[in-house]
């Protein structure tokens, strides 16, 4: 990172990641294009899990090449009088594979739910019947992880500290 100042603590980064609800994961697509979708994720112990259907662009780059990054912005406030933007981001660097083993594939099926649906455990058993078989469970483990900050956030989190 060439501004070393405004480079944010593997701890921030992780805390992020825990609190986001979306980024957008880049593949290598077709004919070696780059391939950037959004999508809703959880974070848990270094990997960020994903869900999908079974077939799609998403999916085939992810078996042409196992290389992907994923980016949440955590923040983004234009200061048009400061001809700036106030932004925190993490981009996680790593190697992204789909979810064989039907087990592991419940567990991930099941921080989703908890993330974007606590205490419903009824109802995921209902979506877990009626879906699994239809669902593409995503594990993206994380090699590298960097985050940023504007200038600004970073002098009030250091006066704050």
């Amino acid at each position: 990172m060439r501004r070393k100042r405004q480079e944010l603590p593997k701890e921030v980064c992780e805390e992020i990641l825990r609190q986001g609800t979306s980024g957008v994961l880049a593949l290598l697509g077709e004919n070696d294009y780059p391939y950037a979708v959004p999508l809703s994720y959880v974070y848990c112990d270094g990997h960020l899990y994903f869900h999908s259907a079974l077939r799609g662009h998403k999916v085939d780059a992810i078996r042409q090449c196992d290389k992907a990054s994923f980016c949440v912005i955590d923040q983004d406030c234009v200061k048009p009088k400061e001809f700036t933007t106030y932004f925190r981001s993490v981009i996680a660097f790593g190697r992204i594979s789909i979810v064989e083993d039907d087990t592991h594939k419940l567990q991930t099926l099941r921080l989703l739910a908890e993330r974007y649906n606590p205490n419903d455990e009824e109802g995921f058993r209902h979506e877990v019947q009626k879906d699994f078989n239809h669902v593409l469970m995503m594990d993206f483990m994380i090699e590298k992880l960097s985050g940023k900050e504007a200038i600004e956030l970073t002098r009030n989190r250091q006066t704050n500290e």
